[in-house]
Parts: C-alpha cells; structure tokens; sequence
C-alpha cells in the first residue's frame, strides 16, 4: 500500500504539477520560451510514460491513450495548429476510451474485470466458490455487465467536461507564451473541474459493485478484499 501511495505521488507531480508550474511560469521569452517550455512541461509526463510502459511493463489500453494524448498536444502547440484541435483532442481521449470500455461490455475481456473485479483488488476464489449455481454466476455476469456500463459513462461525462474546459479556457494561438499559461490553468483546474466529477461517478460503481457482491455472497467487505489489499 505504501508502495501505491508513492507512485500516486510521483503520478500527481510528473503529469500536473511540474508540467503547470513550466507550462505558468517559465514559459515566457525571459525564462524557457514557448517552445521549450512546452517541450519540457510534455517531456516528462512523456518520459515517465515510456518508463510505466517500457520498465515496469504497465502496459494497458488507458495508458497509451494517455501517451498518444501528450504527443498530439505536443504536436499542435509545435507545429502551430489550428487551436479548435485542442478541445477537439481533450473531449477525443477520453470518449475513446469510454467507447471501448462500452464494447467491451458484452466481451471476454469485459474493462471492469480488470480494473476492479481482479485478483489483486478482490478475493476472487472465495467469491466464485459462494457461486455454486449456474443461476448465481448469470446474476454475478449481470451485476459486472452493469458496472461495466457505468465506468463506461464517467468516461463520456470527463468528454464533454474536458471539452467545455478547454473551449473556456483555451484562447491563445499555439506556439505563444499565453496558449502554454492557458495550458497550465487547464492542466491544473481539470483536476476539480473533471477527475471530481469522475471520481465520484467510479465511487457509486465501486459501491454498487461491492453492495452487489455482499448481498449475492453473504460476505463481509473485510472477506471481499483479496489479502494484497489487506497487507
């Protein structure tokens, strides 16, 4: 657990923090420019990116959305491109994602069984093993389907709140010192404005998850955690 509170830090400072105070407060002529301040303030989310993908082999779907995200906002700050691509690319990233959570739904490799009905969050063998009838496992394969559909929605919901954002905030042509400020401010405000919002929406999920499974197995929340998340 101490371990996981570390890498949310070091998450929290490479990919918001340093890249709002670069993108706010050295991007003027007189400190790193424009250009390099965009560069630097996208290189090390970049950079700690290809570390989680590459070294420590964190290799999933959301992951090289988010890395693809940081190019194209790379790309049209540096090649100066039209401006309205910016909230275009913010509402993009996480309405893909939402779509496939979506298709997933109805699949194997349903999106919710690997975020939160896996091994290292839940003790699946004593959960399953409360399933002895085929008519418990169709309620059980019901209530992930529902979930599924629900994590799905925080991702449409963060598409039109990261578009409304970046239409409200973002002005300035690329390539100016006042377009990387306003990519700081909304850097910085979608963390109230949108991950709140999202937060919430994958609290009720995880809620109406484990609600779900406490009734369906008679089991306590302590019994429903796997023994990783207890240590």
């Amino acid at each position: 657990m101490e371990k996981q509170k570390n890498n949310s830090f070091v998450n929290i400072l490479v990919n918001i923090v340093i890249p709002v105070i670069v993108l706010s407060k050295f991007s003027k002529e007189e400190y790193l420019g424009p250009v390099y301040g965009l560069v630097i303030a996208l290189s090390l989310p970049l950079i700690y990116g290809i570390y989680e993908l590459i070294i420590q082999k964190k290799r999933n779907f959301i992951s090289v959305i988010g890395f693809v995200g940081i190019l194209l906002t790379g790309a049209i700050g540096l090649l100066h491109l039209p401006l309205h691509l910016i909230a275009i690319k913010e509402a993009a990233i996480p309405l893909l994602i939402g779509i496939v959570v979506l298709i997933s739904t109805k699949t194997s490799w349903q999106l919710i069984r690997k975020f939160i009905y896996n091994r290292e969050l839940l003790n699946i063998d004593l959960i399953e093993s409360k399933l002895s009838t085929s008519s418990s496992l169709d309620q059980l394969n019901t209530i992930l389907t529902r979930a599924n559909i629900f994590f799905a929605s925080s991702f449409f919901i963060s598409s039109v709140l990261n578009f409304v954002l970046a239409k409200v905030i973002v002005h300035s042509n690329p390539g100016t010192p006042n377009f990387n400020e306003e990519m700081g401010r909304m850097t910085m405000l979608s963390f109230p404005v949108i991950v709140v919002p999202s937060l919430i929406i994958m609290l009720l999920v995880l809620w109406y998850l484990f609600a779900k499974l406490k009734g369906l197995t008679q089991l306590n929340s302590d019994q429903l955690f796997s023994e990783k998340i207890k240590s």
